[in-house]
């Protein structure tokens, strides 16, 4: 979505400001202008700043919420494939492919006594703005994965990130197939 939208807040909504990540919110009642939807998720403005509201709390605003759903814990165990899972919603803010497919995301591990995943992951730039906004994409959205209590997210930049390390796929869709 590229035009430019204004809506009201129906309920008190998190977001985080654009390009620090700082946490914030947008007051119920209160009139933003959507500037961008990608990847599920929305970028505002707001008081005269960019914010960034994930899509799981769309509905907040009056929108269609993006849905990520993971069956009932039958344990205690947070499972990786759930993680990936969660990984795989989170879109580049400039393009709408999700870091898993970008190859931005080099490794998880999984500390089952603290119940904290830790990832290690990297951007297609070492100097881009987003950086944390799309960290704050990340905890976001792991957190909702069943048993985790904490997430830590490291910015690396050894390997740097190459076009190759795209699925064919992402590398299709943005036209860097060669």
């Amino acid at each position: 979505m590229s035009e430019r939208r204004m809506v009201v807040a129906q309920a008190d909504c998190p977001a985080r400001r654009v390009p620090d990540g700082t946490p914030l919110t947008i007051p119920e009642g209160t009139f933003v202008t959507i500037t961008q939807a990608l990847g599920g998720n929305y970028t505002l403005t707001y008081h005269g700043q960019m914010v960034r509201v994930d899509g799981t709390d769309a509905h907040l605003l009056g929108l269609e919420p993006t849905s990520i759903e993971f069956p009932p814990p039958v344990n205690d165990l947070i499972l990786e494939e759930q993680v990936w899972q969660a990984l795989g919603s989170v879109f580049d803010p400039e393009i709408p492919v999700d870091l898993v497919n970008l190859g931005l995301i080099y490794g998880v591990k999984i500390d089952q006594q603290s119940k904290q995943v830790d990832i290690q992951m990297t951007l297609t730039a070492p100097a881009c703005g987003m950086g944390p906004v799309l960290v704050g994409d990340v905890e976001y959205r792991v957190r909702l994965v069943p048993n985790v209590n904490s997430v830590k997210v490291e910015l690396v930049f050894d390997p740097p990130w190459q076009r190759h390390m795209m699925s064919e796929e992402a590398q299709l869709q943005t036209g860097m197939f060669y």
